[in-house]
């Protein structure tokens, strides 16, 4: 279950050697896909009332999650908890055929809220299964979205968790293998997969375009330029968000002395800003930006008002919503039929 935030403690301004400044990552926050997956729900809640069944989190987000429980949407692991002729959205991350299958077997009025750069993932699965092609998988076992594109194809599909699996990759045609790839990896991890991946079969074939996402992308870049200026960095996202932990990661990669991840800003312990002048900040792909404006706020009372904006990339990408979603109450077009919070 979400956990609620605990109690925001004053963080002291304890002098440092250095003028005391915040390196903001921009991009950072939302993506289309998320933000698409969350009004998703909102506008289900609206239209149809409460309650909305959402299979597994919307996006992994504690607070996301803990905000639309308070607005009605009710979340289950699996479609066989949710009772028959219901309303259920599936999340961002994309199911299996097999799920659409059991929902369809309920009689569920099915939402699909699949991230359309996964449902792209799940399109080149099933093409390259049809040609009879070997998928080597790149992901982290468990993940939903692993387990919905895997499910595309299981017979073809091999799971590659990272660099380390390859050596003991076995295939059946070394000359009809390709590679996917969940969409919120490390791209540099990712790429050094391949990399050995390719060593070991040469004739290995790329997707026809790169599957990690370019928010992911993006969010990586912009870290990489803070963690060389930045002593600490606090990535602002949940545990169970691949993106945001390769966030820190790359941090710490990248050149920061320390990095961290917190889902609220009440998390963030006095200690890390003993002795810290510059403080990188940026949040995953599924996190809110109000979220990140508490971790300014307090940092601020610690005496890091000075908050300078690291920008790598615009982004203006917005994704239309589910059709079923795209009318209001009455049947006319809805102004949030893009999803994109800038049309609300």
């Amino acid at each position: 279950m979400p956990r609620i935030p605990g109690a925001r403690r004053r963080l002291q301004d304890n002098p440092v050697v250095g003028h005391k400044k915040v390196l903001l990552a921009a991009p950072r926050g939302y993506c289309a896909g998320v933000d698409r997956a969350v009004v998703a729900v909102e506008k289900a809640l609206d239209l149809y009332g409460s309650p909305v069944y959402v299979r597994k989190q919307i996006v992994h987000n504690v607070h996301v999650v803990s905000e639309l429980e308070q607005q009605g949407a009710i979340f289950v692991d699996e479609v066989d908890e949710v009772p028959e002729g219901a309303h259920v959205v599936f999340s961002a991350h994309g199911v299996s055929p097999a799920v659409v299958n059991a929902a369809a077997a309920r009689g569920l009025r099915a939402i699909d809220a699949t991230c359309p750069l996964v449902t792209k993932v799940h399109r080149e699965a099933v093409r390259f299964a049809r040609d009879d092609r070997e998928i080597l998988l790149i992901g982290h076992a468990g993940h939903e979205e692993v387990e919905g594109t895997a499910g595309e194809a299981p017979d073809h599909v091999t799971l590659v968790n990272g660099p380390d699996d390859v050596d003991s990759i076995v295939v059946k045609d070394p000359d009809r293998v390709v590679w996917l790839s969940q969409t919120t990896l490390s791209v540099d991890e990712t790429m050094e997969t391949v990399r050995r991946l390719r060593e070991r079969f040469p004739n290995l074939q790329d997707p026809p375009s790169d599957d990690i996402c370019y928010a992911t992308q993006n969010r990586q870049v912009a870290i990489k330029k803070v963690a060389e200026q930045a002593e600490l960095v606090i990535v602002v996202g949940s545990a169970n968000s691949s993106n945001s932990v390769r966030l820190v990661e790359v941090a710490l990669e990248y050149g920061a002395k320390a990095a961290y991840r917190v889902d609220y800003a009440s998390e963030i312990k006095q200690e890390w800003l003993d002795g810290v002048s510059s403080i990188g900040v940026t949040s995953g792909a599924s996190v809110p930006e109000v979220l990140v404006q508490e971790v300014l706020d307090d940092l601020a009372g610690a005496g890091y008002a000075d908050v300078e904006e690291v920008k790598t990339a615009e982004e203006d990408l917005m994704f239309s919503l589910p059709k079923e979603l795209r009318k209001d109450i009455s049947g006319k077009q809805d102004a949030r039929a893009l999803g994109g919070r800038g049309t609300r």
